[in-house]
């Protein structure tokens, strides 16, 4: 499975990496030389998360951060695992 968000589409991106060498003018050096620059890959944050679908279904999803963090997918709620029976009418008739 690609690393992929299933919502925005987003997916890794290619760059570079800049090797830096030397004190910034404005600090009071010569300025920096670029040394070295190599290829590198952003990947972008994705979490395995349970959403609550359109038709009020739910399924697993793979989902930026960014897309949860904007509210565009809404997480499953879950239930309680497990009720002791009874333990509502205790409480009522006190």
């Amino acid at each position: 499975m690609a690393r992929v968000c299933e919502v925005c589409s987003k997916r890794t991106q290619m760059g570079n990496s800049v090797e830096l060498r030397g004190k910034a003018k404005y600090l009071g050096g010569v300025g920096t030389k670029i040394t070295g620059i190599a290829r590198r890959k952003f990947k972008p944050n994705l979490q395995r998360v349970h959403v609550t679908t359109a038709d009020g279904t739910n399924k697993t999803m793979r989902v930026c951060v960014s897309c949860i963090r904007s509210g565009a997918v809404k997480k499953a709620v879950r239930s309680k695992p497990f009720r002791v029976p009874g333990e509502g009418k205790a409480k009522a008739s006190k």
